[in-house]
């Protein structure tokens, strides 16, 4: 008992057409890839927009306490020179987006910070106030010893007993 079978025809592909156009492609240049390839690089580059390198400036600034000087007065020029350092960050340098300053006040070889101003170029651009995006530190006048020189401590007076 043998079977007979017909042979169908299929909607497969023969090895033939495949086999002409491997042939196709292989005729094709590798070198003529590969130039083509420097045009089209050269094509996006142009076209696409470069990759902006934005930072943040940081800066730290000291400054001394005057003679007859109180708290009051040296956080109003700390506050003066967060902003000096802040528009003169943002003029120097185009590539600039924030604004890092910290401010620290000496006195009598105490050194604390008074003040952080953290900005960024748009908030600086629409409102330009140091004491509007400072954060103040409240131990700071304890640190500096303000707390004591408004109320001056008595010289220890000379008196002597006489045995």
């Amino acid at each position: 008992m043998s079977k007979i079978s017909a042979h169908l025809p299929s909607s497969i592909t023969p090895f033939s057409v495949i086999s002409q156009i491997a042939r196709r492609i292989r005729i094709v240049p590798l070198i003529i890839l590969l130039i083509s390839t420097a045009p089209a690089w050269f094509l996006t580059e142009a076209l696409a927009p470069q990759v902006v390198r934005a930072y943040t400036a940081r800066v730290d600034l000291a400054i001394d306490r005057l003679p007859e000087e109180n708290y009051e007065t040296v956080l109003t020029r700390a506050e003066a020179a967060a902003r000096a350092a802040a528009q003169r960050s943002f003029d120097q340098d185009i590539l600039v987006t924030d604004v890092s300053i910290i401010v620290s006040v000496q006195n009598y070889g105490a050194i604390a910070p008074v003040l952080t101003l953290e900005v960024s170029r748009p908030q600086w651009r629409s409102r330009p106030d140091a004491q509007n995006w400072a954060t103040y530190f409240k131990t700071a006048r304890s640190l500096l010893f303000f707390e004591n020189s408004s109320n001056p401590v008595p010289a220890a007076s000379g008196v002597s007993t006489q045995k």
